[in-house]
């Protein structure tokens, strides 16, 4: 029986493969063929999901690739891929069958010559220029003598030990180090770390801040200083509001924090000769300015003398000044007499018109209306000071309710309490000190028992004295007439007569307790 398609027609010999095993033979052609390749080309479009990854396309004039890089290899990377750079990617071809496509796992990318990182990064100043990162109007002034330089670098090269010789050579401050990877993928990220940590860090706090920060590195070729055309480099440095010099690479080397820095140093020396003054040329100055100074004083004093004579001269003498007035009190002082006659005059001859006036009549009304009038007034003042004592006697009373003697019978009961408190603690203290003076005296005199020639004695030894000195050695031995041996228990005497007890001396009187 023969078999007949839908269609009517009689089916081939061409065998039948599923979706998936003609997309996973299409995928072990592929991967068996172009196992592990290098493409050149240029970045098109970049996609950085939040996984981590990141796809981008590679593209010529005439087609276009597809590529993908994982978290930890794109993490690696010291270059970045950005679009429009041109690049060289190493990695291995796959497909993915889920879109029906074929793609580049990249494990390794590189820009393609020096060209492309020119350009990548002429591409990355317009922008972040655009931006007002460059501008000249933000940056801020160095301090002239500043107190604490903060430098950013590599703690072991040349660089540090260059910087901290210049300070000390030209002025010398305190230095604090920020160390860093001055190249390579971590890089960018220390440097912008420690730019904000210094930034961070407060005024009088147990790590003091710097008052100006030195970002420095030598020289090297542009990937070795691609670390700091990074972008996260350059906006630290524009927002640090400490004072930045860059100092990175040598005088013909230049990198994007050289622009949004505060100041840029063609070398890390120059840079910590831009950070302080000379402290000779300083101390020089200040001498030169002291004695201009002196110079000035003296001859704006020598000016103004020379003046003042000058204008002395122009004036009258002093006793040309007062000869007027010595007329004028002459002529005053002959007319005083006559004055003071009319004037005696005048007084009397008032005095007599008013004696005139006055009667005793007159004089006795005026004193019995005064008489009057205080007997008016004589009743008035007993009910006002009556009154007023009332007043008084009352405010007494209300404010003898409000004086309570409990609180002072408290404060005197807790000053007694507290009097008892010290009383105790002082003779707790005199007794520990009686005691540990007398534990010291004890302690002395054991020494002083250990010390001494006795307890030698007791170890087997002896002293051998002849004629009532030290004999140590045998002819002092044969010479003397007599001899006589100290044991720890006693004394043996061997011929001659008792030898002369040594006279002994007078002990000072003590001048004073141990306690």
């Amino acid at each position: 029986m023969d078999l007949i398609d839908d269609d009517g027609s009689e089916p081939g010999n061409t065998p039948e493969f599923s979706v998936s095993e003609i997309s996973g033979a299409v995928k072990r052609v592929i991967e068996g063929e172009f196992g592990h390749v290098r493409i050149r080309g240029e970045v098109g479009r970049v996609s950085r999901p939040r996984s981590g990854h990141v796809y981008l396309d590679l593209k010529d004039d005439r087609s276009v690739i597809s590529g993908v890089m994982w978290k930890g290899v794109a993490a690696r990377q010291e270059t970045q891929p950005e679009e429009g750079l041109e690049v060289i990617a190493t990695g291995r071809l796959t497909t993915f069958p889920g879109q029906s496509k074929y793609q580049i796992v990249i494990e390794d990318i590189r820009p393609a010559g020096q060209g492309a990182l020119m350009a990548m990064l002429e591409k990355r100043r317009a922008a972040l220029a655009a931006e007002g990162l460059f501008d000249e109007g933000r940056k801020r002034p160095l301090p002239y003598l500043p107190e604490i330089v903060g430098v950013v670098t590599s703690p072991s090269g040349a660089v540090i030990r260059d910087i901290l010789h210049r300070l000390r050579e030209r002025f010398p401050r305190k230095v604090l180090i920020w160390p860093v990877a001055v190249q390579g993928a971590a890089c960018a990220p220390e440097v912008a770390r420690a730019i904000a940590g210094f930034n961070a860090l407060s005024r009088g706090g147990a790590l003091p801040r710097p008052d100006v920060l030195i970002v420095a590195r030598g020289g090297g070729s542009v990937e070795d200083l691609w670390g700091f055309n990074e972008e996260a480099v350059v906006r630290a440095a524009a927002a640090s509001e400490i004072p930045l010099i860059s100092a990175v690479g040598h005088e013909t080397d230049t990198t994007l924090i050289d622009f949004a820095a505060d100041r840029r140093a063609p070398t890390p020396t120059a840079a910590a000769e831009i950070a302080v003054p000379v402290r000779r040329d300083l101390m020089a100055w200040a001498a030169e300015m002291g004695a201009r100074m002196s110079r000035a004083a003296g001859y704006r004093l020598e000016v103004r003398g020379q003046r003042l004579r000058d204008l002395s001269r122009a004036m009258p003498r002093p006793e040309t000044l007062v000869d007027t007035a010595r007329q004028r009190l002459d002529v005053a002082g002959d007319r005083l007499p006559a004055a003071l006659t009319r004037g005696v005059q005048t007084r009397r001859v008032a005095l007599s018109d008013c004696a005139g006036s006055l009667r005793p009549a007159l004089l006795r009304s005026r004193v019995a209306e005064a008489r009057r009038n205080i007997a008016a007034l004589a009743p008035r003042p007993d009910p006002a000071l009556a009154r007023l004592i009332a007043a008084r006697r009352e405010a007494l009373g209300r404010r003898a309710d409000r004086l309570d003697p409990r609180p002072f019978a408290a404060r005197i009961a807790h000053q007694q309490d507290r009097l008892a408190t010290l009383s105790r603690r002082l003779d707790v203290a005199l007794r520990e000190g009686t005691q540990a003076r007398r534990q010291k005296l004890d302690a002395l005199d054991r020494l002083r028992e250990t010390l001494g020639y006795r307890e030698t004695l007791r170890r087997g030894y002896a002293v051998v004295r002849g004629d009532g000195h030290v004999v140590t050695n045998r002819p002092a031995a044969e010479a003397a007439s007599g001899l006589e041996i100290e044991f720890h228990d006693g004394r043996l005497r061997l011929g001659g007569s008792a030898p002369k007890k040594p006279a002994q001396r007078k002990r000072a009187p003590e001048q004073g307790s141990l306690f």
